[in-house]
């Protein structure tokens, strides 16, 4: 009989850590877990609790393929290396760098690996010019355009992204509605918090057609295009803090687990939930709070999410496959 009970036991409590680990990831119920799992970040409200979750999935838009080319690594000097501070903000070394304080919101569509893209190229620009020179990048002529980087709004490939902007070169462009650049964003921004002022989320946009002529602007598509010297990947976590503090931000791609999407501060850690699917972001820099390194980083879901756009996340191990695919490029200044 002792047995039979102890086993009651066992099976009573794997059925509720089964349901706990079920809760719809956007309930309070599913914020109070996380919270009581972790001390190092902190979990509440992003998303409406009535927000598909098709809507969300969709705008993981990492799409892997072993086929698709690889950029050559990059390394950096050891004595540089060993120079790094234990923290560093580039908005703080750039402070001429608007960009770099910018969040982007990529609306209704899987086009997050446009946007790191893009946000990186734009950077850069400042950051190799020192501030000379600043040039915005349109995330929605790459979105519409690089057909080998694969489907859009249905998703892509940063590294693909980068030799499209070396080969191709990529136009002007600001954010929805905007006015800003040859080819401003055309899929209007939704909301990623319960409290802003944006048209709910729901539904997934299509991609824009691509148009080689400029929508806005007083400027000509082909003589706006512009493009990278060279672009490259950088591996490890030594080499990746070299490449931000000597020319700027990257481009990085990683698992989102449901937890991710409560994320409000701190060093975000997979705590809870399953995988939702692979998102490309930028880090700007890295820093050690309460003990706990992490990468700082910026999200394209508006500046409503999270930490006002930004997020930190755990660095120097890999953690959902952050620092497995970084890219970067130089960018060419001449004519801008």
């Amino acid at each position: 009989m002792a047995l039979y009970i102890a086993i009651d036991i066992v099976f009573i409590a794997v059925t509720l850590v089964a349901a706990k680990d079920s809760l719809h990831p956007l309930s309070d119920e599913f914020i109070s877990l996380i919270n009581s799992k972790q001390s190092s970040w902190k979990a509440g409200r992003n998303f409406p609790l009535d927000t598909p979750l098709t809507h969300i999935k969709a705008l993981m838009g990492v799409v892997k393929n072993p086929l698709s080319p690889k950029l050559p690594a990059i390394t950096h000097d050891a004595d540089l290396i060993t120079s790094l501070p234990e923290n560093f903000d580039p908005r703080e070394k750039w402070q001429n760098c608007p960009s770099l304080n910018e969040i982007r919101d990529q609306g209704s569509c899987g086009s997050c690996w446009a946007f790191g893209a893009t946000e990186v190229m734009t950077d850069r620009v400042c950051t190799y010019s020192n501030g000379k020179k600043q040039f915005h990048y349109s995330a929605q002529d790459l979105v519409s355009c690089c057909t080998d980087c694969g489907d859009g709004c249905e998703g892509g490939q940063p590294p693909t992204a980068f030799l499209y902007w070396k080969n191709d070169g990529i136009v002007s462009g600001g954010q929805y509605n905007s006015s800003q650049g040859c080819r401003p964003y055309e899929i209007p921004p939704c909301e990623h918090h319960v409290d802003g002022p944006r048209p709910k989320c729901n539904g997934f946009d299509k991609t824009p057609e691509c148009l080689n002529k400029c929508t806005a602007g007083n400027v000509e598509y082909k003589k706006d295009k512009h493009r990278a010297k060279e672009v490259y990947s950088i591996h490890g976590e030594d080499i990746i803090k070299a490449e931000l503090y000597t020319k700027g931000p990257v481009e990085a791609d990683f698992i989102v687990f449901e937890d991710f999407l409560n994320y409000k501060s701190g060093v975000y850690s997979h705590t809870s939930g399953g995988a939702v699917g692979g998102h490309a972001i930028k880090i700007l820099g890295w820093g050690v709070e309460n003990g706990k390194k992490y990468w700082l980083c910026a999200n394209s879901w508006n500046n409503d999410w999270g930490d006002k756009g930004f997020f930190k996340f755990q660095r120097g191990d890999n953690h959902c496959e952050m620092e497995r695919d970084i890219v970067a490029g130089e960018p060419d200044l001449d004519g801008l």
